[in-house]
């Protein structure tokens, strides 16, 4: 089976890549591994996307996105993609059960978060707890909140959480940050927030939302409980860059490197999304890379198959 472009991944970025493929002609398969949406999945309203004022459900926004790609064309199969090889100006991609060859491919497999791995944090993911602060910092106004990491988005993203939130507490298992300087000295001015440093979580637990959260001290071992209305998870990404290596430059941390045209260092492959390294992990952000890389793959097609 031929196509002109395939796309790895039905998550925002890939659908807006199909939809704007499709409009430029391109025959587009998308293949997707598990669920419509990616991310978006596990969040029931997204309130921060352009054109919806009054917010719109996590489903309906998935739905909108997928039927925008069927529109124009994309056809869009249910399989996990193992595998791409490059045979000359072509691609092909190996999935458990079929080889597709193309022209070109955008992969748009994304990221996902690194999770503390305790009892409770699936059990309440949606329900108190959450790895974005943008999507769902909103619905905890004046509650009190955790926030997990050490890092330079847990920084940022509790300064970001005291704008809801009537408390901030700040997790982290070590005495020091590894956020950059300026941005510890916010949260050291900032009074709605309190450090709890040298401690790490060893359970999330409610009944049918999260109430609170279990510490242990990293030194003495002590254990004691904090309430609390939601968990904050920022202790980094994994980026889902597996089929791209070998193949793709990827750096120290996993991420794809590409240009301006979310093109690799190999030709007519593209990366878009959370797989490459960017400052803004959102919808709007994924879909404007998956336009970019659907036209920079057109330009690509014209130039080297006619």
């Amino acid at each position: 089976m031929e196509y002109d472009l395939i796309v790895i991944g039905a998550g925002p970025g890939g659908l807006t890549a199909a939809l704007y493929a499709g409009r430029s002609n391109l025959k587009t398969l998308v293949l997707e591994k598990d669920i419509i949406g990616g991310q978006i999945a596990l969040t029931e309203i997204v309130e921060d996307y352009p054109g919806f004022p009054e917010g719109i459900k996590a489903q309906d926004l998935i739905k909108n996105f997928y039927e925008h790609a069927k529109k124009f064309g994309a056809e869009i199969i249910f399989e996990e993609a193992k595998e791409i090889k490059v045979i000359g100006n072509y691609k092909i991609v190996k999935t458990l059960y079929n080889e597709y060859k193309c022209k070109a491919v955008i992969v748009a497999t994304g990221a996902r978060h690194k999770s503390l791995n305790v009892p409770g944090e699936k059990e309440f993911l949606g329900k108190g707890v959450s790895y974005c602060a943008i999507c769902d910092g909103p619905f905890f106004k004046d509650k009190e909140i955790v926030v997990v990491g050490g890092g330079d988005t847990a920084v940022l993203e509790a300064n970001y959480l005291t704008k809801f939130g009537k408390k901030v507490y700040i997790v982290h298992r070590r005495d020091k940050f590894r956020a950059a300087p300026k941005y510890v000295e916010r949260i050291y001015k900032n009074p709605k927030i309190e450090l709890l440093l040298e401690k790490v979580v060893k359970e999330i637990y409610g009944k049918n939302k999260v109430e609170g959260i279990i510490l242990e001290d990293v030194k003495t071992k002590e254990v004691k409980e904090l309430s609390c209305s939601a968990v904050f998870i920022f202790i980094g990404f994994i980026p889902n860059s597996e089929i791209l290596r070998g193949i793709a430059e990827i750096d120290e941390n996993g991420y794809v490197i590409v240009d301006e045209k979310m093109e690799t260092n190999v030709k007519g492959i593209y990366a878009i999304g959370d797989l490459r390294k960017k400052t803004l992990k959102q919808i709007v952000t994924s879909a404007a890379d998956g336009a970019i890389a659907a036209m920079a793959a057109y330009d690509y097609i014209e130039e080297n198959f006619k």
